[in-house]
Order: C-alpha cells, then sequence, then structure tokens
C-alpha cells in the first residue's frame, strides 16, 4: 500500500479512538487486565518501531520498505482493536503513536513547502486525506493540548528580549539558522529529555543556541564543554565526565541535554520558578543566583538590584537565550523561515572502513548547503573526524544520509576519490634532489654484514642524534587524541611527555606541549 493511502488508515483510526468511550478506564481494574493492556502497549511500540525501520527502508529506495510498513501498520490496527475490548487499555497512549507517526508522515511532505504551515496547518497540508475522512479536523482538535507556547507564559517579554530579537535577526542570524539545523538532526536524542521533565522545548533550543550553535564537540575558554556547556565540575555532579573509555560524556547530546534539563528544574525549584534568575544560575553561577534571590526577597531578575548583581555575560545571556526561544516559537511573526532539515534518523552500517572526513567529501552536499560533516559528528561525538572507523560499524545517521551513503560511498568513483582526497599526503608532493656527486674520504674496510660509519669507522653504527622535541600550543577544540594523529605521535608517550593522566588526557586552549616521539 503506498504511504499516502497508510496515511489516510492513521487518521481514520485517529478519529476511530476519540470516538470510543473508555468505560472500563472508570471501573475497577483486575492485575490480570493491567497485564493485557500492558501486552497491547508493548505490541502497539514494538509496531511503531517497525513501521519507523520501514519508512527508512523505503527512503533508501529498499523493494521490503513497502511490505514492512503496510505489515506494522496492520499490526497497529489490531492492537488498537484489541485495545478497545480491553478493560484498562490506555487507549491515549495509543492515540499518541499514531499522532507521531501522523507528524512525521505530515512534516515529510511538506519538507519542499516555502512556508511550513505550523500546527494549525496539520491537515490542510494534505486535503486529499481530509477528504478521506470528513471528521479528521475533529479528531486533529482532540489530539490533545499544544504546549509549544508555555514558555511564553514562564518569561518576561521586554525590551532586553526585544534588543536580543534583533541581534539574533542581524549579525547573528547565521548563528541561528545553523543553530536549528544542528538542533534538528540531534531532536530527538534531547528535546525527550526536556520533555519527559516539564520544560519547554523552547527552553532546550534556547540554551543551545546561545551556548554552543548545536557543535556538541563546542569548548569555552574556561573549559565548559559540550552542546550545552557544562563545566567539568558541574557536570560531574550530574553524571557527566569521563565515561572510563576515554570519552567525556558531557559531548553526548543525550546525557547533556538530560544533565541541563535536571539542573534546571533544580534551579527553579530553589528561585521559586523564576525562569530568567535560573538562567542567570546556569551561566553566571548557582551560588550567586540563589545568594542574589535571598538578598532580594524574591525579586525579579529584571530588578535592577537583582540585575546589576550580575556580571556582564550573564546579563547579556539571559535575554539572548530567552530572544532564541521566542523567534523559535513565533518565526512567522519576524519574518524567519528556518531551513527544511532532513533529519529522520537511521542506522548506517559502514561496508568498508572510512573516517567522518571521507563520509563528508563522499557524501557530497545534496539537499545541505554545508554538507554531513556537523550532523555525523553530533550524532557519534565519539569519533574523532579523522579516525578510521572500522567496517561493520553502525553510525547514528539520518535517512538522507543513509541513502546517499549506499549511493555513492560503498563502491564506485566518488568513493574511491575520496578515499585518495583523505589519504593525500603533503610531503608526497615536495620532490627532493639527490646528492650530485660523491666525495672520497679515505680507505674502509667493511666488515661483512655489519655497517661501519664515516665518522668512526668502527663496525658498529654511530648513535643516532637524539631528535628534539618541539612545542606545540593548544587551540579551540582540540584534544590529545586529534594533536597526537596530526603530529604522528604515539599517544601513550605524548601524554607521559606532558604528565597527562588517563583516561581523559584533558588539555586546555594555550597550554604548551612537547611533543615528544613525533613523526611530523
Amino acid at each position: 500500500m503506498p504511504l499516502h493511502l497508510q496515511k489516510s488508515r492513521l487518521f481514520a483510526a485517529i478519529v476511530l479512538l476519540c470516538c470510543i468511550a473508555p468505560p472500563a478506564l472508570a471501573q475497577r481494574v483486575s492485575a490480570r487486565d493491567k497485564a493485557a493492556a500492558e501486552v497491547l502497549v508493548q505490541q502497539m511500540a514494538a509496531a511503531e518501531s517497525r513501521y519507523r525501520q520501514a519508512v527508512v527502508l523505503v527512503a533508501n529506495g529498499d523493494p521490503k520498505g513497502t511490505a514492512e510498513s503496510n505489515a506494522a501498520l496492520e499490526d497497529m490496527e489490531d492492537a488498537v482493536d484489541a485495545c478497545a475490548r480491553q478493560r484498562g487499555c490506555p487507549l491515549s497512549d495509543l492515540l499518541a503513536t499514531f499522532k507521531r507517526l501522523l507528524k512525521a508522515g505530515v512534516d515529510a511532505r511538506t519538507a519542499d513547502l516555502e512556508e511550513d504551515p505550523g500546527d494549525e496547518g496539520l491537515l490542510e497540508a494534505d486535503p486529499a486525506l481530509a477528504a478521506d475522512v470528513p471528521e479528521a479536523m475533529r479528531a486533529a482538535r482532540l489530539l490533545g493540548d499544544d504546549s509549544r507556547h508555555g514558555f511564553d507564559r514562564m518569561v518576561r517579554f521586554n525590551p532586553a528580549i526585544q534588543a536580543g530579537i534583533r541581534r539574533w535577526l542581524t549579525d547573528m542570524r547565521p548563528q541561528l539558522m545553523t543553530s536549528y539545523e544542528n538542533y534538528q538532526a540531534m531532536r530527538h536524542l534531547m528535546w525527550p529529555e526536556f520533555e519527559r521533565r516539564g520544560l519547554p522545548e523552547a527552553l532546550l533550543f534556547g540554551i543551545l543556541a546561545k551556548e554552543s550553535n548545536g557543535r556538541v564537540h563546542s569548548v569555552s575558554r574556561a573549559g565548559a564543554g559540550g552542546p550545552m556547556q557544562f563545566m567539568p565540575a558541574t557536570g560531574r555532579r550530574f553524571g557527566l565526565g569521563p565515561d572510563g573509555t576515554g570519552f567525556d560524556t558531557r559531548y553526548d547530546p543525550r546525557s547533556a541535554a538530560e544533565a541541563s534539563a535536571t539542573y534546571l528544574n533544580e534551579r527553579l525549584r530553589e528561585l521559586n520558578d523564576d525562569m530568567e534568575l535560573s538562567l542567570a544560575g546556569y551561566n553566571g553561577g548557582e551560588g550567586r543566583a540563589l545568594r542574589v534571590h535571598r538578598s532580594s526577597g524574591g525579586t525579579g531578575f529584571w530588578n535592577a538590584s537583582v540585575y546589576d548583581q550580575f556580571p556582564a555575560e550573564t546579563r547579556d545571556y539571559v535575554p539572548m537565550v530567552i530572544a532564541a526561544a521566542w523567534i523559535f516559537l513565533h518565526p512567522r511573526q519576524y519574518g524567519v523561515s528556518f531551513p527544511k532539515v532532513d533529519a529522520q534518523p537511521a542506522p548506517l552500517k559502514l561496508s568498508r572502513p572510512a573516517s567522518i572526513y571521507e563520509l563528508t567529501v563522499c557524501l557530497g552536499n545534496t539537499g545541505n548547503r554545508d554538507g554531513y560533516m556537523r550532523t555525523l559528528r553530533n550524532l557519534n561525538p565519539r569519533y574523532e573526524a579523522e579516525t578510521w572507523i572500522p567496517a561493520g560499524t553502525v553510525l547514528a545517521a539520518t535517512t538522507r544520509i543513509a541513502g546517499l551513503y549506499h549511493r555513492h560511498c560503498e563502491s564506485g568513483a566518488r568513493a574511491e576519490l575520496a578515499h585518495a582526497l583523505v589519504t593525500a599526503d603533503v610531503n608526497a608532493a615536495i620532490v627532493r634532489d639527490g646528492p650530485a656527486g660523491s666525495v672520497a674520504v679515505g680507505e674502509v674496510t667493511p666488515l661483512p654484514g655489519v655497517a661501519t660509519t664515516i665518522a668512526t669507522e668502527q663496525p658498529r653504527p654511530a648513535a643516532p642524534k637524539a631528535q628534539q622535541a618541539r612545542g606545540y600550543r593548544v587551540a579551540a577544540g582540540d584534544t590529545l587524541g586529534r594533536i597526537a594523529q596530526r603530529h604522528g605521535c604515539e599517544l601513550k608517550t605524548l601524554a607521559r611527555a606532558n604528565g597527562l593522566k588517563a583516561p581523559g588526557y584533558a588539555v586546555r586552549q594555550g597550554q604548551q606541549l612537547r611533543l615528544e616521539g613525533c613523526r611530523r
């Protein structure tokens, strides 16, 4: 069955669910009924997962995709039918499953529209489906409350916010768009952590845009790292830091979002749900925010007696986060058209060894002006861009990236070209002339099988001159592993020469390193 007919069935299922009265929920539910209902919920979740995987197959041109998606949809319909007859079965949970799939389908169909139709245009984006199901509009209205704009009621919209919006829409518009593109690729990892903790998505986007522009490997001058910019000590309080393999989980999008949401809720509880003051604590220190809050008797952030106690960086940070969140919620009001991002997650199994650099060259930039290096790095933060990743490794990617990989990078001219480009050695371009002649320096009697030297005429090689270690100053974003690869160093030797401890081998920007034992 074609996908557009599958969407019609999704609409029909939604209408059916909205019209079903759930009297069983008001009755006592036995343990047996609860167990049976839980089985149906699990069946629905498994069918949803199968359907999403089938959509990936369809996007990659795999003929099995259509059959798999039809079978998964039938399983969902069976689960709905059984749930309607099962006492204690949570129909609202099944409704949420259909809503997610419907929204994902509509987003895909509207990807080429010049303007985002928004939530109010959900059905208008596909009038054929609305015609198929007369009550579809009423069903959509029953899909639940829209909490997207809860953030509006949590902050004050004042001239400082307006000035922040002006900055985002003028000099900083490129950073805003980049932040949005990066966020969309990671949204499925980060947003659920905020949603589970009752925090608005706009807040997540605002912090991400201001802190890192959505670059997971971002590191500040002060040492804050990751997409949500946790300092090492604060990160450790919330479970972030070296995980035993040398990877710092501050750079993991899901872990960083979970820690950020937990941290913000902690601040909100301490500061009487004052969002501005909580953001000030996020940037300027939780201790300072709490002291100011207590000394001011709970006066808001915008009161001069509070505002003036924070450093200039924090006074700038708070309105800029809110301004980015406000644009995220109200793009049309400001003439903003965010980029359309094909961010449907999909696994990518490497059929041959590759680095993220090589994949970036091979994939090209079809559908994305800047190519796919940032997306691959954000979704696979454990890998440095130049690190060779073994064949058979499964990377996190998107359906578009997976499709381009199968088309261009498994084999063929572009794959070979990309490999040649990333393995090119600048030194191979240098032509070095040999000696013009030879000079006689006296009688030398060679011993069989033993090299002699001109300087000693002894049957043993002269000790080579000790190689002097060069110096290197750590740049922004550098890691010890990246420096070692760039200069041909053995990682442990380099770490030992500079007194760096495993497993983190932490370096800081501006630090002077001795490149001991390095070949380049």
